[in-house]
């Protein structure tokens, strides 16, 4: 089951309340629950992969970190932004390995 999100609230709960109920309790609460439709995992796969397409790089923290915490390991994640390489950019790709370095570097190595 998918943790319930507060980050929304958050960070825009007074600023923008509107966007936030939208991010938290339709977006992460409604679509991301419906665990039956996509699991968290595949979801994550899913999310990273528009992310990393789009560059948005402020983003890869945060869904990283969720990816990793719904199961995403560090051979998954290698393999999917060397995938992405080919379709979305060399430069996006050496970005999100940047930062997904960070999140998976107390995981095993990944395998040759």
């Amino acid at each position: 089951m998918v943790k319930k999100q507060t980050a929304g609230h958050k960070q825009l709960g007074e600023f923008a309340p509107q966007f936030a109920h939208l991010n938290d309790d339709v977006l992460f609460g409604e679509v991301w629950s419906r665990e039956d439709e996509l699991s968290a995992h595949d979801r994550s796969m899913i999310t990273i992969a528009a992310i990393i397409a789009m560059g948005a790089t402020e983003q890869m923290d945060a869904h990283f970190n969720i990816g990793k915490a719904n199961g995403i390991t560090k051979d998954e994640i290698a393999a999917e932004i060397t995938h992405l390489a080919f379709y979305v950019g060399w430069p996006k790709a050496w970005s999100a390995f940047n930062r997904a370095k960070k999140v998976w570097a107390d995981d095993e190595t990944v395998e040759k």
